[in-house]
């Protein structure tokens, strides 16, 4: 199975992990989907971000500045089968 077929199966399947992932694994699958399927963030982004949650998720996504789609995608993939199993 190519890459982009095992990240396709990923995103499906994370729709449905039963066991809560918490905050940190969810800012991180959040951070390496917007990488594996938009790239680097917009340097700039939103000046002013009043929504704790929205900053959390600009700031972790920015964290993977340079990263690739294929690493993205994937740490996405291990990612998801770890929080499965």
């Amino acid at each position: 199975m190519e890459m982009k077929s095992l990240f396709e199966k990923a995103v499906a399947d994370s729709n449905f992990i039963h066991v809560k992932a918490g905050n940190k694994a969810s800012l991180r699958l959040y951070s390496l989907y917007k990488q594996a399927t938009e790239g680097d963030i917009i340097p700039d982004g939103p000046a002013k971000i009043c929504n704790r949650v929205e900053k959390a998720k600009h700031d972790a996504w920015a964290s993977l500045k340079g990263k690739s789609t294929k690493d993205a995608q994937s740490e996405y993939i291990m990612l998801v089968y770890k929080l499965k199993n």
